[in-house]
């Protein structure tokens, strides 16, 4: 099982979560691309350090919206947003390529990950811009969504993402951030529901059904309070119950 992180997420001055302590617990680090967070100076430094320590580095690629952080939905015409997804992970790589390294997949963040799930022509966009960039590239994404369905339709790997610390809906979607349930802070709970992912493929969801939840990689968010610590718990129970790697090797 993989156990991923959005990384990179600070801009200039500002610094958003502990990039380098997080390195050394997680297997793929999804870094910013400049779009809703992160600068090239940023972008630079969390690639070098993720290949000094081996961890797999993903684009995490948004909205133009570095004042919402992204979290705002967005309409766009497809083939922009494409070409905005498309530029993003050529950024990244450029800096992956000075560390040694390259791009090893793609993930979506926050509004654009909500939509992509559920909006077919924003999904395309992200498909477009995988195929048009290296059809070789997988997709991170929810289980079940209109982007795997459409990544895996297009011929990409469509890799099922997981949640620890996200409160579910029934019908598997994430719970919205507005609501008190969107985030699960119990450092045992949050342990227990990402080895249940990780073993059983099932997650409780808010209303206490129990749904299935297909993955290959979990995410513990660097934002939040206590992050560091947090998935240093997770990564230690899930080693407990099985090999903890990137999912693209």
């Amino acid at each position: 099982m993989d156990l991923n992180a959005d990384l990179g997420e600070g801009f200039g001055a500002w610094r958003l979560g502990d990039d380098d302590a997080l390195l050394d617990v997680v297997t793929s680090a999804n870094v910013a691309c400049g779009f809703h967070a992160g600068d090239p100076s940023t972008m630079h430094r969390v690639c070098r350090t993720a290949a000094e320590k081996g961890v797999a580095v993903g684009a995490q690629v948004g909205y133009r919206d570095l004042a919402g952080f992204g979290r705002r939905r967005i309409d766009y015409v497809r083939d922009e947003l494409r070409d905005d997804i498309l530029y993003q992970i050529g950024a990244l790589e450029a800096f992956c390529r000075a560390a040694g390294d390259r791009v090893r997949y793609v993930k979506p963040h926050g509004a654009l990950y909500n939509t992509a799930a559920v909006d077919e022509g924003q999904a395309a966009a992200v498909v477009d811009a995988v195929l048009a960039y290296d059809a070789s590239l997988p997709v991170l994404c929810q289980p079940g969504s209109v982007l795997a369905r459409r990544a895996a339709e297009a011929g990409l790997t469509a890799v099922g993402e997981g949640f620890a610390d996200r409160g579910y809906q029934p019908d598997g979607r994430l719970v919205p951030r507005s609501s008190p349930d969107a985030l699960v802070h119990e450092p045992r709970a949050v342990v227990e529901r990402a080895v249940r992912m990780a073993v059983g493929g099932e997650v409780v969801a808010a209303d206490g059904s129990v749904i299935a939840c297909l993955v290959r990689s979990i995410c513990v968010h660097g934002d939040t309070p206590g992050a560091v610590e947090l998935a240093r718990a997770v990564r230690q129970g899930l080693a407990a119950a099985l090999e903890v790697r990137p999912f693209t090797r």
